[in-house]
């Protein structure tokens, strides 16, 4: 090493990566090593820099940036670390710095075990510096990858990894830190989960909830955490916070792990993974929520209906459920107002919203009022109903022909989409391919490259994505019986009704189209798709 250094800035960093690896450098190891140099060459520390959970391989940094902003303003002019790989993993970006940068800012670099001194150029450790760079980024390949690997060995073992419990749970004391219950939380998830049974939106739920006063979940966290938490919490819930958790298997005893991860070492970009990769274990811990609720509630999110809420926050019975036989949009409720006798009298009735919105040159009006309609739905549910108590064996065998055809047309939809999607991928997969050789050929520049290949990976997951869903769909449609045992339930359970109610009509039907009246006769067609029988397909 050459001559004292007056301005010196002493720079640390240690990432959570170096304490998995089990590397003994802490930032008070590194702090003291740093000092006893400085001191023994003579030297003044102007300032300390840390960067303390930073991995090596992502140069922006706070203390990193706020280092150079003091060289370039004159405030220091020497910066030592403990080794290379302390001020980065980056083979390319450290080499910028001390071959480019620092030399343009007057700076002196010296990396102590390295040997590294910018002031002597011509010394066998400069020579050897760029072979060190590029083996402290091997060593960060490496180390991630044993990471990653240790990670997803504990979580097919059943491990809890993540640092958070989803609302309703906490950590248990076992090795595995196996979800338990929170019983104060898990009162209001089973509240949210009845409440969408009985009809509720997920906005509407929130409005509850919120105007009840219950704490939301990051209020309930920051609480539970005795304020350590400074992040400020709105104290309202949302729609997104209750759809959440009204799809998150976690409350039927599972655990999903495996959902994210990041591109590369080098690239922190955080992407989803594909369903059908990610690590699932059924009966990890004690459920929130039965099956058969669970069941029940996505089927309601699945609905054609998301139904919208009137002056008085409630959802109709049938909002969103009615269908234009001819244009296919759904018919809107209107509520018109009469006075007779000195009372006011609503009436509900429904006309096609393309109608309504657009005007006759686009659709009829196809009105029906609200009257009419549920005495339609309740004396069809009625006449199922009936037909299951005079002959059970023969209306599940009517059920089952009835299923049995409206599955192999949606079988033969799926199956052709299922198609277009798979060669869809091969595609995506050859134009990756031709990205990348362009830009080995350097036929194409980087940045172009990697848009195109981003834009392609996107698609490609999106199209995974459908293509487990469809997959999933068909190898289901053998499950005829066990679908028409389970209609029944129901049709037993809600059949005997004299009035709809939301309920009801969410776990019996799945849409119904209204054609527009008769001028002759009066009369219409109007087409009952059952949930679980014939579930059909909107246009």
């Amino acid at each position: 090493m050459t001559a004292a250094f007056a301005k010196t800035g002493i720079y640390m960093r240690l990432s959570r990566d170096d304490e998995k690896a089990g590397e003994s450098t802490s930032i008070e190891r590194q702090r003291i090593i740093l000092h006893n140099f400085v001191s023994e060459h003579g030297g003044v520390i102007i300032d300390e820099y840390v960067d303390d959970g930073w991995s090596g391989t992502n140069f922006d940094r706070p203390d990193v940036k706020r280092m150079l902003d003091d060289a370039q303003s004159g405030k220091i002019d020497t910066i030592v670390v403990k080794d290379l790989s302390r001020f980065g993993r980056n083979y390319i970006q450290v080499g910028q710095y001390i071959d480019y940068i620092f030399p343009a800012y007057g700076i002196r670099f010296i990396a102590i075990n390295d040997n590294v001194d910018t002031s002597d150029r011509c010394s066998a450790a400069m020579d050897m510096m760029p072979i060190m760079n590029v083996f402290n980024e091997w060593h960060a390949a490496n180390t991630s990858k044993k990471i990653r690997a240790v990670l997803e060995a504990s979580q097919r073992s059943g491990k809890y990894t993540n640092w958070n419990y989803p609302y309703g749970y906490k950590a248990g004391t076992d090795e595995n830190r196996t979800a338990v219950i929170d019983e104060e939380a898990a009162k209001v998830v089973k509240r949210i989960f009845n409440l969408r049974i009985e009809g509720n939106s997920c906005g509407t739920i929130a409005r509850i909830l919120t105007d009840e006063g219950i704490p939301n979940p990051a209020t309930y966290f920051t609480k539970l955490d005795g304020g350590k938490w400074d992040r400020p919490c709105s104290p309202f819930w949302w729609a997104s916070t209750v759809t959440g958790i009204l799809s998150n298997p976690t409350y039927v005893g599972y655990t999903v792990q495996h959902k994210t991860t990041s591109v590369s070492y080098k690239n922190h970009k955080v992407i989803r993974i594909p369903e059908s990769e990610r690590i699932i274990k059924e009966n990890a811990h004690e459920a929130i929520v039965s099956r058969e609720i669970w069941d029940k509630v996505q089927e309601i999110n699945k609905s054609v209906s998301r139904g919208k809420t009137d002056k008085s926050e409630k959802i109709h019975a049938l909002s969103g459920l009615l269908v234009c036989a001819d244009c296919g949009k759904k018919l809107k409720l209107k509520t018109t107002k009469h006075t007779y006798k000195n009372s006011e009298i609503c009436k509900c009735s429904f006309a096609c919203r393309t109608y309504t919105d657009l005007g006759k040159k686009y659709c009829s009006s196809h009105s029906i009022s609200e009257r009419e309609i549920e005495s339609v739905i309740i004396k069809d549910v009625q006449a199922m109903l009936n037909a299951v108590i005079i002959d059970e064996d023969k209306a599940r065998e009517n059920f089952i022909r009835e299923r049995a055809r409206s599955s192999e047309q949606n079988r033969y939809s799926d199956e052709r989409q299922l198609k277009a999607n798979k060669n869809r991928i091969a595609e995506l997969d050859k134009l990756i391919q031709t990205a990348f050789e362009d830009r080995v050929l350097k036929n194409m520049p980087e940045s172009v490259c990697i848009g195109l290949c981003d834009k392609y990976q996107k698609e490609k997951q999106i199209l995974e994505a459908e293509i487990s869903e469809t997959e999933k769909r068909l190898s289901n449609a053998s499950k005829d019986e066990e679908e028409v045992d389970e209609y029944i339930r129901r049709l037993k359970l809600y059949g005997n009704c004299e009035s709809l109610t939301r309920e009801t009509c969410l776990q019996l039907i799945n849409f119904i189209t209204v054609g527009e009246e008769n001028e002759f006769d009066g009369g219409r067609s109007i087409h009952i798709y059952y949930q679980l029988i014939n579930d059909g397909n909107m246009k």
